[in-house]
């Protein structure tokens, strides 16, 4: 698999483990001038972003971080623009948060940081 297609595949997987968590999904892959945003979903009555990482290994870090303050940024600007234009969800809380992938495909693992950053 390319990156992409990895990154779909994780992507997919975060969804299905957060789906049997209890949240339900909003939004895939919501795109905008300043960046993506990988799952919007609802965990009750709270927003949630989804950033989604794989990671095969840990070596150089876990998933969570490799979330820089850049990529906060750019998340918090994604998050802005997707408010703006879901007006129903304007006023609703909202968190961030990270689902690492990890692992072989034929047994992936998943770390979910609920809240891992704010604005």
């Amino acid at each position: 698999m390319n990156s992409r297609q990895t990154g779909q595949w994780a992507e997919g997987l975060a969804l299905d483990y957060l789906t049997d968590k209890g949240l339900h999904l909003v939004e895939r892959n919501f795109q905008c001038r300043v960046g993506e945003l990988d799952l919007v979903m609802l965990d009750q009555q709270i927003l949630v972003f989804v950033e989604v990482r794989y990671r095969r290994n840990d070596r150089y870090g876990s998933g969570l971080e490799t979330i820089t303050f850049r990529k906060q940024r750019t998340l918090l600007q994604a998050a802005r623009f997707y408010l703006l234009r879901t007006p129903q969800y304007a006023h609703a809380a909202s968190r961030f948060d990270v689902v690492s992938v990890g692992g072989p495909n034929y047994a992936p693992s998943f770390q979910w940081t609920r809240g891992a950053f704010a604005e």
